[in-house]
């Protein structure tokens, strides 16, 4: 029964989003990508919404029932938590119909008396978690231009797929579907992403730190201020155009990746880079995402802990690594639907936290890797600790902490992480 209702709710989404586009005509930028989907739709938000309305998708309303949400309205954060993971399936049933009925009744609504507030833009993001995601995605709203973040070598997701190429192939869908007159905007310094431009009939545009991008990223910094972390500058460049840009609150290449990927959307929309920078002044690091947290006993927090992949945590180990400190702590959790490269992804991961930090902890059955891959990196085995679960870590982690220490908070969503983050909340 519930099955069934699933499915005729998916069906009225559907048929109600392509009604709403068909009636609305919005311009449709699309993202995918294996990481930092959330930060480039947010930084796309805050260019383009200098000159134009502009919706983004919430959170990761990226599947067949999350993208027409995205589509049909802006909706609370309660009431996207009422229908989201967060509340288990079977909770809350009465609260939960009268929200989808809001839905229906509300959109059908938009359709037959259309107004002048809907967007111009929609950012939307396309999920592909498994082989023929994009393209049910793309029955709903097709993108006239198409950002592509990054892939990696390793993907998440790779467990459902083949290997990493398949992955990049589904993603691929992303561009393959563009109109003539649209734009491809991938990240040129990933093989597989930048190895996708011949699936596509589209104009191409490239972002990235490496010489030959369209958006440049150079002269790239963390910014330390006091002995407090104070965000990232660097400069985009395109042509002869250099530009410098500024993002407080932020750590780590990442947000200049989204950044760049934002500046690209922008140019395509007829913007020019002093623009471009002044508007990245207003973009906000989403919660989770390589912000910093104040912590216990003096010491400083890089909360990334919303989601994880191998090429994020190489990533958030960079940053930590090139922050002066008195001591760095490493915290991460499973990297999850890896398949046959589980084992693989956590001792690379291992490895490279060895060389980042003095102290590693990890958390899940997949994570004693990791801790395999710090040994391997000669760390000391005093200066490991390894939990099987959330719980706990939780229990211990407030007794490993010293004054002063840096601690780097990272894992896959399911992992919940976030609870070590609030327990270290000074």
């Amino acid at each position: 029964m519930a099955e069934l209702f699933v499915n005729m709710l998916r069906a009225f989404l559907r048929k109600l989003a392509q009604l709403m586009i068909w009636r609305h005509r919005p311009g449709i930028i699309g993202v995918t990508g294996t990481a930092g989907k959330t930060s480039t739709k947010l930084a796309i938000a805050a260019v383009l919404s200098s000159r134009r309305r502009v919706r983004v998708s919430s959170g990761n309303l990226n599947n067949e029932l999350g993208l027409p949400l995205a589509i049909l309205g802006d909706w609370s954060e309660d009431e996207l938590r009422l229908v989201s993971r967060a509340t288990p399936a079977g909770s809350r049933k009465g609260e939960k119909m009268k929200f989808w009925l809001k839905v229906i009744a509300t959109s059908a609504w938009r359709v037959v008396f259309p107004t002048d507030e809907y967007p111009e833009i929609l950012v939307l993001e396309y999920g592909a978690d498994r082989p023929g995601n994009i393209k049910a995605l793309l029955e709903i709203a097709r993108p006239n231009v198409s950002v592509i973040t990054a892939i990696g070598e390793i993907p998440v997701h790779v467990e459902f797929y083949p290997g990493p190429q398949e992955v990049a192939r589904e993603k691929g869908r992303l561009i393959e579907y563009l109109p003539v007159g649209g734009f491809a905007i991938l990240n040129g310094d990933d093989p597989l992403a930048r190895g996708l431009q011949a699936r596509t009939r589209a104009k191409i545009a490239t972002f990235g730190f490496e010489k030959g991008n369209d958006i440049r990223i150079s002269r790239f910094e963390n910014k330390i201020k006091d002995g407090v972390p104070a965000g990232i500058s660097f400069k985009l460049e395109n042509g002869a155009s250099i530009v410098p840009v500024r993002i407080e609150r932020a750590f780590g290449r990442a947000h200049a990746y989204a950044a760049a990927a934002a500046a690209a959307v922008g140019v395509t929309f007829g913007m020019n880079l002093v623009t471009i920078s002044e508007a990245l002044a207003h973009y906000a690091p989403p919660e989770s995402r390589m912000t910093f947290v104040k912590g216990i006993k003096e010491s400083w927090i890089i909360d990334d802990a919303y989601n994880a992949s191998p090429l994020a945590t190489q990533s958030a180990l960079e940053a930590l690594a090139s922050i002066p400190a008195k001591r760095k702590v490493a915290v991460l959790g499973d990297m999850l639907e890896l398949g046959k490269f589980t084992i693989e992804a956590h001792e690379r991961a291992g490895l490279q936290a060895a060389r980042a930090a003095n102290v590693l902890v990890t958390v899940g059955p997949n994570a004693r890797f990791m801790a395999e891959g710090a040994r391997k990196g000669r760390m000391k085995s005093a200066n490991i600790y390894a939990f099987e679960n959330i719980d706990e870590a939780e229990r211990s982690i407030k007794a490993l902490i010293k004054k002063g220490d840096l601690v780097l908070v990272k894992g896959s969503h399911a992992m919940g992480l976030e609870k070590i983050v609030s327990a270290l909340r000074a």
